[in-house]
């Protein structure tokens, strides 16, 4: 499959947070009255990632690496601070903040480790949430679908996987 164009990939990006806001009723409604068939979707949401994955480039978007902080497990600092070729403590203090939810994220946002091109510094060694996202490959992709509205106004790919599912 081809790749979206880059200069049509940008336009989309800008009116990504509002179209998925204006687009988050219907996805919530389509859940709400099919929530048994959602359950057994994982097979056409799976491909439906596959699809958009495949035709939207990543490295021309870089949105969940501007605006959204991971939650980072202590093997993810381990591997973090091996990486950077820091002490863990030395890591934790220079780069990561406990959240108002008690979970360990970077202090701020754009990541520390993403570059001008949105190539990540650390990507074999990336936080698991990092490795996962944007969720829509998982098992049991319903217990995440309402994370994937939210997630929706940041990834294209999620935006585009719910608007193809609701018309299935």
């Amino acid at each position: 499959m081809a790749a979206i164009n880059v200069k049509l990939m940008n336009k989309e990006l800008e009116n990504l947070p509002e179209e998925a806001l204006r687009r988050a009723p219907v996805w919530n409604s389509f859940l709400a009255k099919n929530k048994k068939r959602i359950e057994k979707m994982d097979t056409t949401i799976h491909a439906l990632h596959y699809k958009w994955s495949e035709r939207i480039d990543c490295l021309s978007c870089g949105n969940c690496c501007r605006v959204l902080g991971p939650r980072l497990t202590d093997k993810d600092v381990e591997r973090l601070a091996k990486v950077t070729r820091m002490k863990p403590a030395a890591f934790i203090s220079q780069y990561l903040r406990v959240d108002e939810d008690g979970d360990v994220v970077f202090q701020s946002m754009p990541c520390p480790f993403l570059g001008d091109d949105n190539y990540c510094a650390v990507y074999e060694s990336r936080p698991k949430a990092c490795r996962e996202y944007p969720h829509t490959d998982r098992k049991k992709f319903y217990q995440l679908y309402k994370l994937s509205v939210k997630n929706a106004e940041t990834c294209p790919i999620v935006y585009r996987v719910l608007d193809e599912l609701v018309t299935l």
